[in-house]
């Protein structure tokens, strides 16, 4: 039976390709337009065309009226198993440093690039058509397996949360959103604003997603020359040009802040900050963060089995009137939130700045010898044949957090690069028709798990 699915997931490759690029092509990121839609135009067409998609797959489709959420569902059974994955993404950041369009998806060395190709519907798919391979052979599901798409992952959780209000809540399952072998723990993830006074001669609107490491920040104004100059002594990549400064970072999802990104605005404000620029803003990234994305002027070190905690400046806005910094902390699992809020204030109220809570997930904890992990884990194990990873942990927040029994399950392998919200993002074709078959093994496996 294993060979046969196996069969069927290879004769699926072409239709898994186009169906990836049908949803790549829409641009889904986050609008607050004239729509009439919760989240934007393209982010409705996107839930759409995934449904028409599912719907020409086989299975029963539902979209919220209001647009927040959509599943799509098969098999029999009162239990049912659920894979939550989305389909909204982050923005492209600038587009001089892609190498094709976005969202024109576009194949080379059997790679498929395009922004939502690795977070999140090139994995969701792959779940997806694993399902439907283990229907085109012949298995009979006595649990039913439903896809929850939401729409607003990347920002506030708004979908999930409707969901939640409306919706059957699954009894266990996945979300396709990290790396494989699994994810068993997941940080807590707060977002908060700092706001403070505005600046007439100093002007600044930098950065963009709070889960997204900035990879440039521009400075217009008199101090242009000092600025190229104290950058180049500090090392900074950076390009000066007709009264225009812009700095350099390296793009990262903030969970790998410390390891993967650089951050543009905070070389910025270090830079600003010894021409002698006294913006409490802009002190309090270059005097308590720098390049440190671990915060430990602030906090202190934090670590824990989850890892450590990550603090990225993803924000900077200076006007006339008011100045903003936006900010996403990553908390290891035994910190406590008290001591996180008590820090957090004590250093704002130093530089006569607000601090503003803007969404807070809680951490997520699930024990590895819990009976799915254990499925998903020998699932995993018996099609890759890796028996050396372990249940991992993450600074990730993913949709594992909204349900019960529910971790992130691949779809990136070991050794493979993370590349979400990244300029160049893609898939490796071949590894996902792997997850494929990782996928469709789980789901049957899960099939005889009491839940």
């Amino acid at each position: 039976m294993k060979a046969t699915i196996a069969s069927t997931i290879n004769a699926m490759r072409d239709d898994y390709i186009a169906a990836v690029k049908r949803l790549v092509a829409i641009p889904s990121v986050y609008q607050d337009d004239d729509s009439g839609t919760p989240f934007g135009q393209p982010i409705d067409d996107c839930l759409t065309e995934t449904l028409n998609l599912c719907h020409e797959l086989g299975f029963a489709i539902y979209k919220d009226h209001k647009g927040y959420y959509g599943y799509a569902e098969i098999g029999d059974g009162e239990q049912m198993i659920g894979v939550l994955g989305h389909l909204d993404v982050v923005p492209t950041g600038e587009l001089s440093a892609w190498d094709s369009a976005p969202f024109e998806p576009e194949i080379r060395d059997g790679r498929l690039y395009g922004r939502g190709t690795q977070d999140d519907k090139g994995p969701t798919l792959a779940a997806i058509f694993a399902v439907k391979a283990l229907i085109d052979s012949g298995i009979k599901l006595n649990k039913r397996i439903r896809f929850i798409f939401g729409t607003d992952e990347e920002t506030l959780w708004r979908c999930i949360d409707r969901y939640l209000e409306k919706e059957e809540v699954p009894q266990c399952g996945f979300t396709p959103d990290s790396a494989f072998p699994l994810i068993h723990a997941e940080k807590m993830l707060i977002q908060s604003w700092l706001h403070g006074p505005g600046d007439e001669l100093l002007q600044l609107d930098c950065g963009g997603a709070l889960n997204a490491v900035p990879e440039l920040a521009k400075y217009e104004g008199p101090l242009w020359e000092e600025l190229a100059s104290k950058l180049d002594e500090l090392g900074f990549d950076f390009t000066a040009e007709d009264a225009e400064v812009t700095v350099f970072g390296k793009a990262a999802h903030s969970a790998a802040a410390d390891i993967k990104g650089v951050n543009a605005i905070a070389r910025l404000c270090m830079a600003l900050s010894e021409l002698g620029v006294t913006h409490p803003a802009i002190r309090f990234v270059a005097e308590q963060v720098g390049q440190d994305a671990n915060a430990k002027e602030i906090f202190g070190p934090v670590e824990d089995v989850s890892g450590r905690l990550t603090f990225n400046v993803a924000q900077l806005c200076i006007d006339p009137q008011h100045s903003k910094l936006g900010i996403d902390i990553r908390v290891p699992v035994t910190f406590s939130k008290e001591n996180f809020d008590s820090d957090m204030m004590a250093v704002s109220e130093q530089y006569d700045l607000q601090y503003e809570e803007f969404d807070v997930l809680p951490s997520l904890y699930m024990p590895a010898e819990s009976p799915v992990i254990q499925t998903l884990m020998a699932a995993y194990q018996e099609v890759s044949g890796d028996l050396e990873s372990q249940p991992m942990t993450s600074g990730g927040a993913t949709y594992a957090r909204a349900i019960p029994n529910c971790v992130a399950f691949g779809a990136i392998f070991p050794g493979r690069d993370k590349v979400e919200h990244m300029p160049n993002e893609y898939l490796i074709i071949d590894d996902m028709l792997k997850a494929m078959n990782v996928y469709a093994n789980a789901i049957y496996q899960l099939q005889g798990v009491e839940l």
